[in-house]
């Protein structure tokens, strides 16, 4: 097998880790609370990462990096992770990953706002697609108005919140960190952040102790394997591997993640909340088609 295969595989792997993570999170969340739950996934994730990465350098990071990135990325993934765990039911769980999932077409609106430049008139279509995307899979089997929209968000404002701040964090990390980094990669210390502000969090709040169990456990290191094995295989799939390729099929990644998270989870999900999927989909697929670094 050549080196190109080789690395495309670890990408392709990469892609398939991310969409077991949201029902994975979940299901820790319900274990450990979603405070503590978070905080131990990223301790474990963040040992797995230091065993196969190494322990970070800070003298290989420029400060200033350091200080945006770790800001940006620490808030995207407490944002995530608590939306995900402070969710009324699995369902809302989903809802939530499907919110985070507008990143990627936020991430071209952004880059195009702060470019200046100009770009196909069809991204703003698929911009749109995105985020009507989201709407159609959260007012679920409602009227689609805005009543109907405002009284499924109410019954939990701030989860809702957190996952569409999360979603724009994510898209700003990605639009800055690319420019600040200089092809350098903080992510092992990204985590260790991570992990100690959850921690911090966790300490501050009044969330009940966590009971460990063989079966909770067990499920937690998988968890924080998954999630730092997925980072782990991405990074080296960057270095040697076809970005085209895994480009285009980690657009594919809402789908595949809501796919497998649903059967983690057991939740039957509606045909309006698959087609709410596909939408946000299609829609990063359109503002990535047409915004792609072209040879």
């Amino acid at each position: 097998m050549t080196d190109l295969y080789k690395y495309t595989l670890c990408g392709v792997t990469a892609i398939l880790l991310w969409s077991c993570l949201i029902g994975l999170t979940r299901t820790v969340a319900e274990q450990f609370g979603p405070i503590g739950g978070a905080a131990l996934i990223y301790s474990t994730a963040s040992l797995f990462l230091m065993l196969v990465m190494g322990v970070p350098k800070l003298g290989r990071f420029s400060w200033r990096y350091l200080l945006v990135g770790s800001l940006l990325f620490v808030s995207y993934e407490i944002c995530l992770a608590l939306a995900l765990g402070m969710a009324n039911d699995r369902l809302q769980a989903l809802e939530m990953a499907v919110i985070n999932y507008l990143w990627p077409a936020l991430t071209v609106l952004l880059a195009v706002v702060v470019s200046k430049s100009q770009t196909h008139w069809l991204v703003y279509p698929g911009i749109a697609v995105a985020l009507f995307g989201v709407v159609w899979a959260v007012t679920g089997d409602g009227d689609l108005t805005i009543a109907q929209l405002t009284s499924n968000i109410a019954t939990n404002p701030t989860t809702y919140s957190m996952a569409f701040i999360g979603a724009f964090i994510w898209a700003i990390y990605c639009n800055v960190t690319k420019r600040l980094a200089n092809g350098q990669n903080a992510i092992v210390l990204f985590f260790i952040l991570t992990a100690i502000t959850l921690w911090i969090q966790y300490f501050i709040s009044d969330e009940q102790g966590m009971s460990f169990t063989l079966p909770s456990t067990l499920n937690l290191i998988l968890t924080g394997m998954v999630m730092g094995g997925g980072y782990a295989l991405w990074n080296f799939a960057i270095l040697k591997g076809n970005m085209v390729l895994l480009a285009s099929l980690s657009y594919f990644t809402p789908v595949l993640s809501t796919l497998i998270s649903s059967y983690i989870l057991s939740v039957n999900l509606t045909s309006t909340f698959w087609q709410g999927v596909a939408m946000v989909t299609c829609g990063s697929l359109i503002c990535w088609w047409y915004t792609r670094e072209r040879s």
